[in-house]
């Protein structure tokens, strides 16, 4: 199993972005000890000269690290039809113990990554670097969940049994079983559709009040950073109803596949846009004071608010058409 093309190709990338990430984060320890623009000790010359390198090295790596969340789910999805039970990525996942916690690792480690390079391109707009130790601080951060995240994935892959039988989707994602999958499946949905629709359009408004004004920015952080968890909980428990027009089937893989037009990688990534955005915006609320940053700050605010109301707002008009002329009808909607 083990030697498949896609899994090879997925764990050779990790393994090589963990390298770097193990990298750039010894040098950061370096520069969060030693950092001094002032200075033109040989030492902060050479700091310097690493820090350019380690840069480029991480928006690649990074990047990566982002994109091989569809890989992973893409790997899952197509492995299904080996395991006997398994009807989409959902089983594969659950062949073993393993699977779902490098999902969630995968996920928050994107998330991290985008918030990476959000500091690191705002840091490098700026003459003397203010954001230097901050962002080598979050690398610090990112290495050992990403060291973790490798070692979860890895041992999944080499304990994947194609004589192993899995649990369908439905029964993972029933409100009458036991687990988190099931007990977002099984969260009320009224309540948990006020919550998604409250969330949603405070992103949306506070990213679009964001092109004009900056007094929105701490909502936009909180609501969008908050829509991504609100909206996966809010698609297990009844969004997806209405993509199957089924009142029982509540998988978030199964849009994954060719007959819902692979829709569900459109979902994620609007997702994990928005997210990253909003969470992007976030961690640069505190710098405002910054003087070196005093001019680009707003225009890079701007530009996060932009691209959480279009992320997101591409995410509702997806899942708002879909419930709109579904033709499924939920009791007590």
């Amino acid at each position: 199993m083990i030697l498949h093309p896609a899994i090879l190709a997925l764990t050779t990338g990790s393994f090589l972005v963990l390298g770097m990430i193990a990298y750039a984060a010894w040098w950061g320890w370096q520069v969060i000890g030693g950092w001094d623009l002032q200075s033109g000790s040989e030492r902060q010359l050479l700091l310097e000269k690493k820090t350019y390198l380690v840069s480029t090295l991480m928006i690649y790596a990074l990047a990566f690290e982002i994109l091989s969340f569809f890989l992973l789910v893409y790997v899952a999805d197509d492995l299904h039809r080996l395991f006997v039970g398994a009807m989409c990525a959902a089983g594969t996942l659950n062949v073993n113990e393993y699977g779902y916690p490098a999902v969630a690792l995968k996920v928050l480690n994107c998330v991290l990554a985008g918030v990476w390079l959000v500091l690191n391109h705002v840091d490098s707009r700026a003459v003397d670097y203010p954001l230097i130790r901050r962002k080598y601080t979050l690398l610090l951060v990112i290495l050992p969940l990403a060291a973790v995240e490798v070692y979860y994935q890895a041992v999944y892959f080499l304990n994947l049994k194609a004589d192993v039988i899995t649990s369908c989707c439905g029964s993972l994602f029933s409100a009458d079983e036991t687990g988190v999958g099931a007990g977002l499946a099984g969260l009320p949905i009224g309540p948990t559709a006020a919550a998604f629709a409250a969330v949603l359009a405070a992103a949306l408004l506070s990213g679009a009040a964001g092109l004009w004004t900056r007094r929105w920015t701490r909502v936009l952080a909180v609501s969008g950073t908050l829509a991504l968890p609100v909206s996966v909980a809010a698609l297990i428990s009844f969004i997806a109803l209405y993509f199957y027009e089924l009142p029982t089937h509540h998988c978030p893989f199964c849009i994954l596949q060719r007959e819902y037009g692979y829709v569900g990688y459109l979902i994620y990534a609007t997702l994990l846009g928005g997210g990253i955005a909003a969470a992007g915006s976030w961690v640069l609320i505190p710098h405002a004071q910054v003087a070196s940053l005093q001019c680009e700050l707003p225009r890079i605010h701007r530009r996060l608010a932009a691209t959480t109301a279009i992320a997101y707002g591409l995410f509702a008009l997806v899942v708002g058409s879909r419930i709109w002329f579904s033709e499924l009808s939920l009791v007590g909607q």
